[in-house]
This record gives structure tokens, C-alpha cells and sequence, in this order.
């Protein structure tokens, strides 16, 4: 889904940089406790096949800058940068925590993510820094919702104790609470990867795209590629992914297009879900 207002660094529904240090900035932690102020806008999110390279111009294009430019923008904006990726924080989060990741290369960044993927050694290349990225993720998950974890209960104790011991207890596994991947079609021009807490639960998840991207195949997780040929979410307009019912993600309870009640019961399930 897209939103067209503000910096445009949404991308949900949805001149390269030289430099010598391979890593300018990690300023994660200093954006992740700073709140970025939201501005309303509208989405206009539709279901295309994929083409080899994306028509350049107006909204769609607004991710650019932040891959041409990213030392302009400020640590609550750009979580970091380095010569090949560029991490961003969604203007627009559908869930508490939703970062992008923007790869740099400019025979890539203007393809179809399925076009993109079926080169292998890029694939490997992205899923690398999306690893080390999704370490980082998992580390703010936990400092957001840690102290209401069961899981992580001894890990708080043990911290509270002084010294700490030299090795913490592992607890709850966070990097498992997050998703990676793409939407089978973008809303933006440029490649990007989503990186996002599975809790769907955010003041900017609005309406059925919003829900449905990240919740039925339109999802596409970037383990799942290289797409087969015949795969369906090659052609994700014939699937009708984004017209689908509401079905939670927790519980696989349907609502229909009753969408109140979907929100309202992913604020139960948000609930339930952090004191696991």
C-alpha cells in the first residue's frame, strides 16, 4: 500500500552514494524510542503482473531519495546505511514495529522484486543484510515489549541483579515474532523488502489492502524465492489476494469484511500475543 503525502517512505499496502566506511550510521535504537509524527494521507494500492522495470515519476517513485541520498535524512528516519542497502523506518507502520530494507544497486533497484530475486547471487546478497537486519529487529522487539513476555521474565530478573551474570538466560525468541519479505506487487517504484512484527497492530492499518497485503499470499516471504514459474503469486491480480475475507492471524478466525471487528480483536490478540 502506498501513502502520498509526507516524506513518502511507505511502501505497504506499498545516483548511488559512494562512500569508504561500508557503515555511516546505526542510529536503530535512537529511532526506534523517538515517535516520528504521522500525517494523514490516502492509499492507492492496485494488483498488477509484474513488469521487467517499473515506469519512473510522482509518488510511486518516493523511496529514491532515501536510496540516492540517505545521509540526508535524519537518525529517526534512516536507521543506516552502507554502500549496498539502505534501512528506513516505514512512515506508515502497519504493525508496531515495520522497517524497510532498500537495496542500493541500480541494475536492481528499479525491477519487480520477483524479477530481481531470480538472480541468485543478488537473492543471496539481500537475504544476508536482511539477517543481520532482522538481529537487530528482534532486539528492539524486545526492548518494546520484553517487559510484558512471560518468556522473558528470567532474562528481566537476571538483569535487575548486580552485577548481571556473564551469560543472560536466552528468553523469548523475538527474530521469530517478525516477517520478512515483499508484496507480489509493490506500490512503490523501488525494491524494497518489509521487515515486520507479525502483530498487525498499528493506528495505520485502515482498511482491507492494509490488512490483506501482509496477511494472505500477497505476502511473499523472501525465503520463498526464486518463484517458480506457474507459481500464482506470479499473477497476484487473477488471485484476488486483496479481496479475500479477514482472517486473523493468530487464530485463523474469520470476519468476514466485518474490518471494526477484525481491529478490534487484533487488539485482544496484541495482548495476548506480547505476554507469551
Amino acid at each position: 500500500m502506498s501513502e502520498s503525502s509526507g516524506y513518502r517512505a511507505d511502501s505497504s499496502g506499498d545516483v548511488e552514494e559512494k562512500k569508504k566506511a561500508p557503515v555511516k550510521r546505526d542510529a536503530f535504537a535512537e529511532l526506534m524510542s523517538s515517535k516520528t509524527k504521522q500525517r494523514k494521507s490516502t492509499d492507492t494500492t492496485t494488483t498488477t503482473t509484474t513488469s521487467k522495470r517499473r515506469a519512473p515519476g510522482g509518488p510511486r517513485d518516493g523511496l529514491g531519495p532515501y536510496i540516492a541520498n540517505p545521509s540526508s535524512y535524519p537518525s529517526h528516519i534512516v536507521v543506516y546505511h552502507n554502500d549496498e542497502f539502505v534501512v528506513i523506518r516505514d512512515l506508515f507502520p502497519k504493525a508496531t514495529l515495520h522497517l524497510l530494507l532498500l537495496p542500493r544497486d541500480a541494475t536492481k533497484t528499479r525491477l519487480h522484486p520477483i524479477d530481481a530475486f531470480d538472480d541468485a547471487e543478488f537473492l543471496n546478497k539481500v537475504r544476508a543484510e536482511a539477517e543481520r537486519l532482522r538481529a537487530l529487529a528482534a532486539g528492539e522487539l524486545r526492548r518494546l515489549h520484553g517487559q510484558f513476555s512471560m518468556q522473558d521474565r528470567e532474562r528481566r530478573a537476571a538483569l535487575e541483579v548486580e552485577p548481571p551474570p556473564e551469560q543472560l538466560p536466552r528468553g523469548r525468541d523475538w527474530a521469530q515474532e517478525l516477517m520478512c519479505g515483499v508484496h507480489a506487487h509493490p506500490s512503490m517504484n523501488h525494491l524494497h523488502v518489509h521487515l515486520i512484527s507479525v502483530d498487525r497492530y498499528s493506528d495505520r492499518l485502515k482498511h482491507r489492502k492494509h490488512y490483506n497485503s501482509f496477511s494472505t499470499p500477497f505476502f511473499v516471504p523472501l525465503g520463498d524465492f526464486p518463484l517458480a514459474e506457474n507459481d500464482p503469486r506470479r499473477r497476484p491480480d487473477e488471485q484476488g489476494y486483496l479481496r479475500r475475507d479477514f482472517v486473523c492471524w493468530r487464530c485463523g478466525r474469520n470476519f468476514g469484511n466485518r474490518f471494526s471487528e477484525l481491529k478490534a480483536h487484533l487488539a485482544e490478540e496484541f495482548e495476548a500475543w506480547r505476554r507469551l
